[in-house]
């Protein structure tokens, strides 16, 4: 088995709202300044950051967890990103310990260093001290150093660094700064293509600071071994497949599209905001995003309204994501309380709530077969027919979301991993 060595570094933080987005994208865009090639990977199934780190980095990023893709899959992307970047970053999810798998638990298993991320505001020697504790957590995590987000000052800053061990370095110290801060809204972060420019201001600011500590080294390399993938089977050889894909559509895998292309796929793409005209497909994909946001164009948009009903009204295959479920239903109720007509393919109604939510790992349990998939959501609907099925969650015992299939729509809140099943994909693809 042939390996490549690269050098790479994971940014892992105690919780989420650390800032490893923020500081994952600073990292990436100083060396990108520097002429390095930075490939990124995000840690769990997470579609905005990888929109940011992305534009930071000009390098697509792959979305890894050893649950939802498995080590073979994680091990592979791994070696192909090393043969040709001069630097791996991944970015953490949620707290490093937290989750089956956990940050952690990735981190161990391709032996990648771990940078510490902490927000340190409001406190100093305390920070060294959950530092310590939690690079000492493990035997089979390395953690190589702290990075110091929002710290008030120099002194703030050798307040922190005096109590450090000295086996656990002060690798950064980031500034408490607003101009750095990435936009949030319910969710997570917002979409890179809602705010570029602004983007571009805070990378460029935050790489600055960067260039300032240990991180505008390279960290040492890591040696990726080779893993051979099964080659994926042309199922799909000679089928349309027509992705919904604008500022409601966009949380999309990049491993799924690229699964339906090694299939034989033919993949185009069309905008249910501003598109009056469907495209000629054997098969449609309304993945999921944000269509709250965007609820009166796509109400309004009666011309496209009327296709996508005809299409299905054809028996074609249809599957529908988290956002796009909302969209087949009847109607979708936004924060404001404003309800406006979607395509009602399916019966039932969305409405946004403020707090709450579901996320989490769990498989699809559909006719064709079981997919991995995840769960994150901030709305919920009522008035819905009867499922076919129910998801099945990673470790409890409770049912999952609702599957729905009618003629030839398959449509929950779940969001698939395509490659966990290419045959399951090949069967819900494939014309009736």
């Amino acid at each position: 088995m042939s390996s490549i060595f690269c050098p790479a570094l994971f940014i892992a933080a105690p919780s989420s709202g650390q800032g490893k987005t923020t500081i994952t994208a600073a990292i990436a865009r100083y060396h990108r300044l520097q002429g390095r090639k930075v490939h990124i990977f995000k840690m769990g199934p997470d579609y905005l950051d990888p929109q940011i780190l992305e534009q930071a980095s000009g390098y697509p990023v792959v979305q890894l967890d050893l649950w939802m893709a498995g080590e073979d899959y994680c091990r592979h992307q791994f070696y192909k990103a090393a043969e040709s970047a001069d630097l791996i970053l991944v970015e953490g999810a949620m707290g490093m310990f937290d989750g089956e798998p956990s940050s952690a638990d990735l981190a161990a298993t391709f032996g990648i260093p771990v940078a510490l991320l902490m927000d340190v505001k409001g406190m100093a020697q305390t920070a060294a001290a959950l530092a310590t504790g939690l690079a000492n957590y493990r035997d089979d995590v390395r953690v190589v150093g702290l990075i110091a987000n929002n710290c008030a000052s120099e002194r703030h800053r050798q307040l922190i660094a005096d109590a450090l061990p000295s086996e656990l370095p002060l690798l950064a110290t980031i500034s408490r700064d607003p101009d750095i801060s990435l936009p949030e809204r319910h969710l997570g972060l917002v979409q890179a293509s809602e705010v570029r420019v602004e983007l571009e201001a805070c990378f460029n600011k935050a790489a600055q600071m960067i260039a300032q500590g240990e991180l505008a080294n390279l960290p040492e390399p890591v040696e990726f071994k080779q893993c051979y993938l099964p080659s994926a089977p042309r199922t799909l050889e000679g089928k349309r497949i027509a992705i919904a894909r604008d500022e409601a559509f966009s949380f999309i895998y990049a491993a799924n599209l690229q699964l339906l292309e090694d299939m034989g796929a033919d993949l185009v793409y069309f905008s249910p905001i501003h598109d009056n005209e469907l495209p000629a497909a054997d098969a449609l994909w309304l993945p999921g995003g944000y269509p709250e946001l965007h609820a009166k164009a796509l109400a309004e948009n009666h011309k496209i309204k009327a296709q996508i009903r005809a299409f299905y009204h054809a028996d074609k295959p249809i599957l529908a994501e988290c956002g796009g479920f909302m969209y087949c239903l009847e109607n979708l109720r936004d924060l404001e309380g404003q309800q406006f007509s979607m395509l009602a393919l399916l019966d039932g109604q969305a409405a946004m709530r403020e707090r709450g939510g579901c996320q989490g790992m769990q498989f699809a349990v559909l006719p064709e077969g079981e997919l991995r998939a995840h769960s994150h959501h901030r709305s919920a609907t009522e008035n819905t027919a009867t499922p076919i099925s129910y998801g099945r969650r990673q470790r409890h015992p409770a049912p999952g979301e609702s599957i729905y299939r009618i003629r030839g729509l398959t449509a929950s809140y779940l969001h698939l991993f395509f490659p966990s099943n290419p045959k399951a994909i090949t069967a819900l693809f494939n014309t009736k």
